[in-house]
């Protein structure tokens, strides 16, 4: 007797479900740090292969990138809605990966001391290897206008940037004429047609002003 009901007693623990975890502490998301980008060069990023190596090795060497965060924050900072234009100049064409680089950082004015002093320090850890040293940065008003796919970025006396998709998305249907990578890794970076661009303040490198050619990259960033 004894020994049949030692045998039921096993049968009802096996058959037992057994005991679900403890559910852990959901994590925390990541914080990412999103916005939208447009960069112009002093040369053409999307063109044939004669027309790169001529400005290879004559020009190429300055550019205009500016900022838009739409999410996120850097050092318990937000940056939401912070703008930026930064100016970025070489002795060697921004091609060369190891090339020194000088950046010209203009913080628009309607943000917070904490979050220019966030910024820059997110652009220095991020971005250094291709942005080059911060030597110089100020507050301004900055204008970012973002419509469709069309860019209109404006910093009075400092620089500004008016750029336009390319006609058909060629440089998707034809990346083998793409030349140089954006100084911020974009999702979906495209080739943009620069309407006009200069840069004006002439702190770190020369003034300069171009227009009509295919020298603009644009995108979205996550950090």
């Amino acid at each position: 007797m004894k020994a049949i009901f030692l045998s039921a007693l096993a049968v009802l623990i096996n058959a037992a479900p057994a005991p679900k975890p403890v559910a852990s502490a959901a994590a925390t998301p990541p914080n990412k740090i999103t916005g939208d980008y447009v960069e112009v060069r002093t040369a053409s990023v999307f063109t044939g292969a004669c027309h790169y190596n001529g400005e290879l090795v004559t020009t190429g060497r300055d550019a205009v990138m500016a900022i838009s965060f739409t999410a996120g924050s850097w050092n318990n900072t937000p940056l939401a809605g912070v703008r930026a234009v930064a100016a970025v100049t070489s002795e060697a064409n921004l091609g060369q990966e190891h090339a020194a680089r000088k950046v010209e950082l203009t913080i628009d004015s309607k943000a917070t001391e904490a979050q220019a002093t966030a910024l820059a320090a997110l652009l220095k850890e991020k971005c250094k290897a291709t942005l080059g040293e911060i030597t110089f940065v100020r507050r301004a008003p900055v204008s970012f206008t973002h419509k469709g796919s069309d860019y209109a970025v404006k910093a009075d006396g400092i620089a500004t940037l008016e750029v336009q998709p390319m006609p058909n998305n060629e440089c998707c249907a034809q990346p083998h004429l793409v030349w140089y990578q954006p100084l911020v890794p974009l999702t979906n970076r495209k080739v943009g047609y620069t309407q006009s661009a200069a840069y004006l303040a002439g702190t770190v490198g020369e003034p300069w002003q171009r227009e009509g050619e295919n020298s603009a990259f644009y995108g979205s960033f996550a950090f």
